[in-house]
């Protein structure tokens, strides 16, 4: 519905006072504010004056229209412009004809458009949405405006512009008010911004002091690998010596402190190999090393691996399955890939009370092959599938009694596959088991040609090329020589022992052994400078030296001591008689025994 309030003719200068006074007065009946009563008669002048320049005069009508919203209009009419000229300054062309009023008026209102009408007139639009505050007005009230409007008569030409003035006041007042809360606002932010830059700051050297401690751990963590491992290799290399009754029979109770003794000592290695192991990864100092690898060979010494924890398990039981001849080799870190595979089977066997524990191999998708660890063991709930993942997170919650471990098993095998380019997934439902799965990009080996003599090597019969067999141990510490002279006794050898670099030196010029075993990290010499010195000397050069050390190598290390060393070997937690084994498989690779 439509409701005319007002129209004004446009024939003289004057009538673009009229006009703006009228706007105002409408404005005003009608419940706008002050401030859109300055804006609608502003508008409404500008396309007056307009109207009157570039046209032939014309008239404003003043209505309200009342759709879903009620809504002021403001139409101005004239003729003698075109209406495309008209289109065009809305469209804020470069046109002068028009001007730039109607430019100013559409940022005044609401909505400004443009409608050609009959005999060559041109009608310009401008609308204003009435306030929230005012929902509907009734006949009763547009008469009463009517009426209002016409017992109000306009002011003069100078009233006006006494008015105009008043409204610029008004706005420069509301201006300047505005100016000094954007001046307070943007001190406010200033300070904010000094606030934050100085907490960034504060952040930042926060991050860098926790990057810096986090470096240190690693790197002690790193470093210190010999020394932890050291004595707990002492330890439990003398309680295998006394568990093989090397040096008499024990007691019942003396076996059952020993056994005590050597379970206590292999699970704070375990502890310490898996800590050193992450530390390494984070600090970037565990290096991949890519052979060929033998699956059969893998899974069968994972097999042995597994026994005696299986023995404590009557109830479970572990299955290699076949797999087939595309994924028997591949090429990939041996080492790093059978302590994944370990970790996840140890794990498998601990949380499964009875059934069975299933290891697989598999090509995947896109060129990857798929190693999988299946138990039907108690299974994992979804909410912790991601936690378990996590370093020293242990879910003991649905078994029957405590498991033990350390909670680093799955965080260190997550970092190993990632190191090696693949992913680890998993797949669980409570009570009924889990899946893990390693996926690795395959690379194919060659075809690995096994020596069937060195395979044979282990148990051929002792044969020494000379008798008696004179041995060099040049390590520092007491117990690590005492453990090597009794393996070495076993292959019918004669020990000399040397407690430094120095002395060891020495001894390998006068009493001219058969080979050498050297440690690398002594006090005084280390064994690099040692080896590098019994190289040089014509009277030690052609001695084979065989490195055996608990220090993590690095790749140039291992290429440096590769170059002078005919083997070398890792102190580690084994059995004697894998340790005896591997010792008489260096002394055969040196030219000692054969």
């Amino acid at each position: 519905m439509i409701y005319p309030l007002l129209t004004v003719e446009i024939r003289f200068e004057q009538d673009i006072v009229l006009a703006r006074q009228r706007a105002r007065q409408i404005a005003i009946l009608l419940g706008f504010d002050a401030q859109e009563h300055t804006r609608i008669a502003t508008a409404v002048s500008e396309v007056v004056r307009n109207s009157l320049n570039y046209g032939k005069g014309g008239k404003v009508e003043f209505l309200v229209e009342e759709q879903s919203l009620l809504v002021f209009i403001a139409r101005i009419s004239f003729k003698g412009a075109k209406i495309e000229d008209v289109q065009a300054s809305l469209e804020e062309s470069d046109s002068d004809e028009i001007g730039f009023g109607l430019l100013g008026a559409r940022r005044l209102m609401d909505r400004v458009w443009v409608k050609a009408l009959p005999n060559g007139r041109t009608a310009v639009s401008l609308s204003k949405l009435f306030p929230d505050r005012i929902q509907a007005i009734n006949k009763q009230q547009f008469a009463q405006i009517v009426e209002n409007l016409a017992r109000q008569t306009p002011q003069n030409p100078y009233a006006e512009i006494q008015q105009q003035n008043q409204e610029l006041l008004q706005t420069l007042a509301e201006l300047r008010q505005r100016q000094e809360e954007l001046a307070q606002l943007n001190q406010e932010l200033e300070d904010t911004n000094r606030g934050v830059v100085a907490l960034y700051a504060e952040l930042s050297d926060k991050a860098e002091e926790l990057k810096r401690a986090s470096e240190l751990k690693s790197r002690f963590l790193s470093y210190m690998s010999h020394e932890f491992r050291t004595p707990l290799n002492a330890i439990i290399s003398l309680s295998n010596m006394l568990l093989a009754r090397i040096d008499g029979d024990l007691t019942s109770e003396q076996e059952k402190q020993v056994n005590f003794i050597h379970k206590s000592a292999q699970s704070l290695t375990d502890l310490v190999n898996d800590l050193l192991d992450i530390a390494k990864v984070e600090a970037g100092k565990l290096d991949v090393c890519i052979s060929a690898v033998d699956v059969a060979d893998l899974f069968g010494a994972l097999r042995v691996i597994m026994r005696p924890l299986l023995a404590q398990k009557n109830a479970v039981e572990l299955i290699f399955e076949d797999f087939s001849h595309d994924v028997a080799r591949l090429q990939t870190d041996e080492g790093k890939l059978s302590q994944i595979l370990r970790n996840l089977i140890s794990n498998a066997i601990k949380y499964t009370e009875s059934g069975e524990v299933r290891a697989s191999v598999q090509k995947g998708v896109d060129q990857t092959i798929v190693f999988s660890v299946v138990d039907t063991g108690v299974g994992i709930a979804q909410e912790n599938q991601s936690r378990i993942f996590e370093e020293f997170v242990r879910l003991n919650e649905f078994t029957s009694k405590p498991i033990q471990g350390t909670g680093l098993g799955l965080p260190l095998c997550k970092k190993l596959v990632e190191l090696l380019g693949g992913r680890i997934e998993l797949q669980s439902e409570l009570g009924v088991g889990s899946t893990f799965s390693v996926i690795l990009p395959k690379i194919d080996a060659q075809e690995i040609n096994v020596d069937s003599a060195k395979t044979n090597e282990a148990s051929k019969p002792l044969s020494p090329l000379r008798s008696p067999i004179k041995i060099l141990i040049i390590d520092d510490n007491e117990v690590d020589r005492y453990t090597i002279k009794n393996w070495l006794t076993e292959l019918s050898c004669t020990a000399i022992e040397a407690s430094n670099g120095y002395v060891g030196l020495e001894l390998a010029k006068t009493e001219q052994p058969q080979a050498i075993f050297l440690d690398l990290i002594m006090p005084g010499l280390t064994g690099f400078e040692v080896l590098d010195r019994l190289k040089l000397h014509t009277n030690t050069r052609d001695i084979p030296v065989i490195i055996i050390s608990s220090m993590t190598l690095e790749a140039s290390e291992y290429e440096r001591l590769a170059v002078s060393a005919v083997a070398i070997f890792k102190k580690e937690n084994a059995s004697a008689k894998e340790a005896i084994a591997k010792l008489k498989q260096a002394l055969v690779k040196a030219g000692v025994l054969f």
